[in-house]
């Protein structure tokens, strides 16, 4: 039922902290509301140990509710330091700010608060259906949990998505304190598995132990019973425990689901805390996130004088920064799943890309907190002294690139007939005067059927070749020290289309050419319908392919990079959604990568041996039955067999229908996997938009090269600027002559203007 005004009838459903919070909320606010609160379990029931809550979180609780923020700030421990334990080797990062109490006795302050006001606490009871409460209360809560029966009753709305993840996991603690935030890694005959310990009383600890499924059940914890289990993690990482015991609480081993849904509130019901969305554990973040969703909820409440405005403004003030929170806690939880690969990092690095797990604690965050830790991790890496990580150079084949920053291939669409002209030369040749190592070009075309759009630039002429050394000539004369590359592709059944600014992959109005791909498949409904390549003209174009490469060795290229991802040619032959052939270049995937690396090794043929040549790959088309993660990492030891000196970790765009997860430096872990599973170098590329995040990405040793794109069509001078900010002048950023006098940030105008220091009365 919708409430005319503010909802003096609640109903909430489940008693965890979000729940309780809520009510207690919403009851002093308003002490004649009628709040009732339904929790199947006891009071004194709750699983798990420990809670963490930040400062942040904490301080919307003291301005709201100071009561309750007094009892908690009573109860807290407080640290600031992680310990991460690997092979023997302890290593402490100071500076991180923690707090935390046990789970039971927030419960209690909650209970106690709620009951001083008056909410109606039903314990140990189930709520009505759903259907009913919302007939019978202006206003339903669900807060019960990532199982949510309210959830369910209206899956239909609601429309929920439970992804369930690779590790199992157990709650458990121990009677005495951590002196810090403990990550103990244990590398055991069955497997690796790890411990997350942290204080949350002067005398208790909550200890989560952690492993892959397939090592769980190889060391047997599915045959145990509890006392076993506890046993057994005790012995495990009895060094972490100084041979105490663990201890149990309703503990079980269970697998961590992502709950996200399409919508939170249906008629006068909604979500809250994980009946709404979960985040890992390992980002301390589930409390944290129910108890800011019951501050938002009665805020908008309070606001808005109509019910479903006042739910509508809920879920969008909530919905970006729960998002923000679980692509942090994906990239954590997913680090740990992989944890295995980073076993043989140096120490510092190996600890350095734990803290730097989620993304959300960076090079520079972790520099002020922990200014001597960092510059060990810097020392160990091999930077210089005052030498960002990002600013240490890298050598491919004969080439050595000053610093780590490339800039992407970016599609221009601005040539005439294949022929590059003076806005490549002023665009390319300004990204190289702006300090990246190495510039590359958009993806040049191997023939004028192969071309995306009209205005897509080629190397199948003279003409063309010749504008290309016009450019390189300039960029090595001008910009000496940087280092430009081609990147060489085939359009296959994504070409014959409009300039992007007239409409992106739609078709040309006029003037189309035939199309040719590995299967008859368009690209897009109602989309050409390309032909599929017989034998003979997949000659035709492998040589395309290497007459294209000829002539960019000719013009001067130091860098070539063979296009095999984003649905093109080469990629539609890699992909099993775009390739359907029944012959020797269909199929299996040894017999998808023959055509690529065919073609790969006819240009390698003919560039010159100590020129390196990179690929750019799809490591997933973020869509039902594409290319799978271990599929990626054969393409990746294929095209390094075959003499690839870096695979570029692109992903997507294969298929129109794809379904793809972006957030900040969303293609990296797929680039981290390949380096760390083949040790082939990598390139990653992909919402990566500060030097911070290259400089973390570099330092935990996920890749070895960052290209950025928009960041360089935002700010051709990305990198010379990046050196100012963090106070760099050495050789990895070399300003040119005549751009020297700017390579100080500009003066800005005074903002420390005297405050008003005394106050007459009249």
């Amino acid at each position: 039922m919708e409430a005319a005004h503010r909802p003096l009838r609640v109903a909430v459903v489940g008693g965890g902290p979000g729940g309780l919070y809520a009510a207690a909320l919403l009851k002093r606010l308003d002490p004649a509301r009628e709040v009732t609160l339904w929790e199947r379990n006891a009071p004194d029931d709750t699983f798990g140990f420990g809670v963490v809550l930040s400062d942040e979180t904490l301080g919307g609780i003291e301005h709201a509710d100071p009561v309750v923020h007094a009892a908690l700030k009573d109860e807290f421990v407080r640290w600031d330091d992680i310990d991460i334990v690997h092979r023997g080797v302890r290593h402490t990062s100071g500076g991180h700010g923690f707090a935390a109490l046990g789970r039971r006795r927030l419960l209690e302050i909650l209970h106690e608060r709620c009951r001083s006001l008056g909410v109606d606490l039903r314990f140990g009871a189930e709520a009505p259906h759903p259907a009913r409460l919302s007939k019978a209360y202006d206003l339903v809560i669900a807060a019960d949990g990532v199982h949510s029966t309210t959830r369910e009753a209206y899956a239909e709305v609601f429309r929920p998505s439970v992804e369930e993840h690779r590790c199992r996991y157990i709650w458990l603690a121990a009677d005495f304190a951590f002196e810090a935030f403990r990550f103990e890694i244990a590398e055991t005959e069955h497997g690796v598995m790890q411990l997350h310990g942290y204080p949350y009383a002067a005398d208790a600890s909550t200890v989560i132990v952690e492993m892959r499924e397939e090592v769980w059940r190889a060391a047997g914890f599915a045959e145990l019973d509890t006392a076993e289990t506890i046993e057994r993690c005790a012995k495990i990482f009895a060094d972490a425990l100084d041979g105490l015991p663990l201890r149990s609480n309703n503990s079980a081993w269970t697998t961590f689901r992502t709950v996200t849904n399409a919508r939170w509130s249906h008629g006068n019901l909604v979500l809250l805390g994980d009946a709404a969305h979960t985040a890992h554990f390992s980002i301390g973040s589930g409390t944290k996130l129910a108890v800011e969703d019951a501050l938002a909820l009665v805020a908008c409440l309070q606001e808005h004088t109509s019910l479903r405005d006042a739910l509508v403004a809920y879920e969008e003030e909530r919905r970006p920064v729960v998002a923000s929170t679980q692509r942090a806690a994906r990239a954590s939880l997913e680090w740990f799943e992989n944890l295995r690969l980073y076993l043989d990092q140096p120490a510092r690095q190996f600890a350095f890309n734990l803290l730097t797990r989620s993304r959300r604690v960076t090079h520079d965050n972790l520099r002020l907190r922990d200014a001597r830790f960092t510059e060990a991790v810097e020392r160990e890496f091999g930077c210089p002294p005052g030498t960002p990580p990002m600013f240490t150079p890298f050598r491919l084949r004969g080439l050595t690139l000053r610093n780590r920053v490339v800039v992407s291939p970016m599609d221009m669409y601005s040539a005439v007939d294949g022929v590059p002209g003076d806005f490549h030369l002023v665009h390319l040749g300004a990204r190289a005067l702006g300090g990246a190592a190495l510039v590359m070009t958009e993806m040049v075309c191997v023939s004028a059927e192969g071309r995306i759009t009209p205005g897509c630039a080629g190397l199948y002429t003279g003409r063309q070749a010749e504008a290309w050394r016009r450019i390189t000539d300039f960029v090595h004369t001008q910009a000496p020290g940087t280092a430009i590359g081609v990147q060489l592709g085939h359009s296959g059944r994504k070409g014959s289309t409009k300039l992007m600014w007239e409409g992106m992959d739609e078709p040309l109005e006029d003037g189309n050419w035939g199309l040719v791909a590995a299967s008859p498949i368009p690209y897009k409904p109602g989309g050409q319908t390309p032909r599929e390549l017989s034998r003979a003209q997949l000659t035709d174009i492998r040589e395309q392919f290497a007459s294209a490469a000829w002539r960019a060795a000719r013009s001067g290229f130091d860098l070539l990079e063979l296009h095999c991802a984003h649905g093109y040619l080469l990629s539609g032959f890699l992909s099993p959604l775009t390739n359907r052939r029944t012959d020797a270049y269909g199929g299996a995937l040894a017999k998808r990568l023959r055509f690529p690396l065919e073609v790969f090794d006819a240009v390698r043929a003919v560039w010159p041996e100590e020129r390196p040549m990179t690929v750019r790959i799809s490591a997933t088309d973020w869509a039902e039955g594409g290319t799978t993660a271990e599929e990626a990492l054969e393409i990746a030891r294929a095209f390094a067999a075959h003499g690839a000196d870096a695979i570029d970790v692109s992903t997507g765009q294969v298929v129109a229908d794809e379904r793809p997860v972006y957030g900040r430096s969303y293609q990296t872990p797929y680039a981290d996997r390949i380096r760390h599973e083949t040790g082939i170098p990598v390139i990653a590329v992909g919402a990566i938009s500060s030097w911070d995040d290259v400089n973390s990405l570099i330092l935990a040793g996920r890749t070895d090269l960052c290209a950025l794109a928009r960041p360089h069509l935002y700010d051709p001078h990305w990198t010379l600027h990046a050196a100012a900010e963090q106070g760099y002048g050495g050789p990895g950023a070399v300003w040119p002559a005549p751009y020297r006098a700017g390579s100080r940030r500009p003066q800005t105008g005074r903002t420390d203007a005297p405050k008003p220091r005394l106050a007459f009365s009249g």
